[in-house]
């Protein structure tokens, strides 16, 4: 991703179409994803499945990490680093008709990035650990947060509301999103060892959290975070407060499963807590107005 690329910005016209889609097509899509999943496990075994989608990711998730880490990485760097500046250019057609397909800037510190990444994708393809997973699940999500803007607050709430419905469906309505969750070995989820005392690193009997489940309130904390920045008051009592909330969300989550040994849809509680609670803190101060 180029860093002079504009972030996508999601409005409410993007998100209502989402949420009326949930709620029409839900039993449609009920009754035929299990079908369908088997019939696509039949045809291609899960083992083919999994290459697939390992070497997919194995491509997304060093782009993603070393995209990540590069602002870190500079301040490692000394002063008299012999950084050089490159340019990947593909063009096509020639004259007036040439037309640009990719032109992308990099340097030498980029590439020393891309290296180390390339090294966590490796130990990814070879091992599936979950530490090289979980690089790669925290580098997708940054990246998710960065690239992904909501243009109002309204719009965030239209969007989580949707995806509250949405998660809470697939999780208790049918065991589609656990099955996938469970069958698929691929960096769409933060993976948490419970056995670690018991295991060490080899650990192997994990809690699991989607990355949907970071990516989505993020990016509606990332708005509150502007949002504290425009009242310009240098306060970010509003970050904080989504921020503690989904912490709040995130532990009540983990509480639930574990006294009703069940799979919990995550958003369910992070939705609640991350509108709620800034939205008591709004109400306390009187700018409610100003947040909508």
């Amino acid at each position: 991703q180029n860093s002079s690329e504009m972030p996508e910005t999601i409005t409410s016209r993007d998100a209502a179409p989402a949420d009326r889609t949930v709620k029409r097509c839900g039993w449609g899509v009920r009754c035929s994803a299990r079908p369908l999943s088997g019939f696509v496990l039949q045809i291609f075994s899960q083992e083919y499945i999994n290459l697939l989608l390992s070497m997919y990711f194995f491509v997304l998730g060093i782009l993603a990490l070393s995209h990540t880490i590069s602002p870190m990485m500079n301040r490692f760097f000394p002063a008299n680093f012999p950084n050089k500046q490159y340019q990947l250019l593909f063009t096509q057609g020639s004259g007036e008709s040439k037309e640009e397909i990719v032109n992308y800037e990099f340097d030498t510190k980029d590439l020393v990035c891309l290296a180390l990444s390339s090294v966590v994708g490796v130990w990814y393809l070879l091992r599936k650990h979950w530490i090289a997973n979980n690089l790669f699940g925290l580098a997708f999500s940054l990246n998710g947060v960065e690239l992904l803007h909501l243009n109002n607050v309204s719009t965030g709430c239209i969007l989580l509301g949707g995806l509250f419905i949405y998660d809470v469906f697939w999780v208790f309505g049918t065991n589609v999103m656990v099955t996938v969750a469970k069958s698929f070995e691929a960096p769409i989820k933060l993976v948490f060892p419970q056995d670690l005392l018991e295991k060490g690193l080899e650990a192997d009997n994990f809690a699991m959290l989607g990355l949907g489940d970071i990516v989505i309130p993020g990016i509606f904390i990332a708005l509150l975070l502007r949002f504290d920045i425009s009242l310009k008051k240098n306060t970010h009592t509003y970050f904080y407060t989504s921020f503690v909330a989904y912490i709040f969300g995130l532990g009540l989550t983990i509480f639930i499963m574990h006294i009703f040994k069940h799979a919990q849809p995550a958003l369910l509680y992070l939705v609640p807590a991350c509108i709620g609670f800034p939205l008591l803190v709004a109400l306390a101060k009187g700018e409610v107005t100003e947040m909508f």
